[in-house]
């Protein structure tokens, strides 16, 4: 279970969010909506324990994901809104880095496999810098493909993708959720899950 007590986020002198409680437990989603500068961002950092809250506190399975350290690291799959690939790279070439930067490295078949899942095979040997947003959007979710954590993470994942992306991006949903992951999810868009995500509206 994630669970969310009276979290408090600040940017300078300004209270983005203040007494934002839930709790998830396995299978669950989490839609997080709300204006630009609402503090989306800011929430999802806080829950992977990227940036402390002003006040509150994250647990996972009961303990303050602070003391857990690694433990709970290795239980999530962060994905920000920026998509981390390097331009120098091939798609192929990213994701392998990005699995092994994760710790759980990967072949060159278990890569193309990924990107195959994406829709962006045909990409795999390109580097980053020459495929278009919607591609690079692709190459930068192939991770959800290899991915064994049982927290999804994701900022904005449907940013720049066309109607096929999000159909597979919504069937990775359900089958993550239906397998007893769970998932919190920015996005200014509904979700096409068939999978429920109970809905978090920061701000008025």
């Amino acid at each position: 279970m994630l669970a969310a007590s009276a979290l408090e986020c600040m940017r300078g002198d300004r209270t983005l969010f203040s007494g934002v409680s839930f709790a998830l437990a396995a299978g669950a989603g989490l839609l997080v909506q709300g204006a630009n500068g609402a503090g989306k961002t800011s929430l999802l950092r806080i829950l992977v324990g990227l940036s402390p809250p002003a006040h509150g506190e994250v647990a996972w399975d009961g303990r303050p994901i602070g003391a857990l350290g690694d433990e709970y690291r290795r239980q999530v799959l962060w994905c920000g809104h920026s998509n981390a690939l390097k331009d120098d790279l091939t798609a192929l070439e990213n994701v392998r880095a990005g699995a092994a930067l994760a710790g759980r490295p990967v072949n060159d078949a278990a890569a193309r496999a990924a990107l195959a899942r994406t829709g962006v095979a045909a990409q795999a040997d390109l580097p980053v810098r020459s495929l278009s947003q919607g591609q690079k959007r692709r190459a930068a979710l192939a991770r959800l493909a290899l991915a064994r954590a049982r927290l999804w993470v994701l900022d904005e994942p449907v940013a720049a993708l066309d109607a096929g992306g999000l159909d597979w991006l919504a069937a990775t949903l359900d089958d993550h959720l239906a397998a007893g992951g769970l998932a919190v999810v920015t996005s200014h868009q509904p979700l096409a899950t068939r999978a429920r995500f109970d809905t978090l509206r920061l701000g008025p």
